[in-house]
């Protein structure tokens, strides 16, 4: 079986596709090849990466990127996490299969840092749970 091209997009690819391009990876392992990217770069927020350290998953080395063409074109899933990703997503060939999955922003949380890390913990783990689900339903 050919390992499955998937791509997560959101708006700045700074927090919630970090977070899927970092679960997806643990999880899927050899069995898919997996990218993230925005409309925007707004660069790889922190306290993501904090989140995930929690539950064992670096990305600390991940970098906020724009929408790659060429990966797109080959995708066989593009799944959007955010609405403005859904409704500002290039046209996607045929042959991918486009899902959407909208999540929260965690990044425009308030309150005090654990109330806003809380935030990026709620979301990391339904981002995870989503993964879960997908990569099982879709690769076994």
């Amino acid at each position: 079986m050919s390992r499955k091209r998937i791509y997560f997009l959101c708006t700045g690819n700074s927090c919630r596709s970090q977070m899927a391009e970092g679960w997806a990876r643990h999880l899927g392992g050899e069995r898919i090849e997996v990218q993230s990217a925005g409309i925007e770069a707004h660069g790889l927020n922190p306290r993501a990466v904090q989140v995930m350290r929690e539950v064992g998953i670096d990305i600390s080395h991940h970098r906020s990127k724009l929408i790659d063409p060429d990966f797109l074109e080959q995708a066989d899933y593009v799944i959007t996490l955010c609405g403005d990703a859904n409704d500002r997503c290039p046209v996607t060939p045929p042959h991918v299969k486009r899902l959407h999955w909208g999540f929260p922003d965690p990044a425009k949380a308030t309150g005090s840092e654990e109330e806003i890390l809380n935030q990026f913990r709620q979301v990391r783990d339904a981002i995870g749970a989503r993964i879960r689900s997908f990569l099982d339903r879709e690769l076994s």
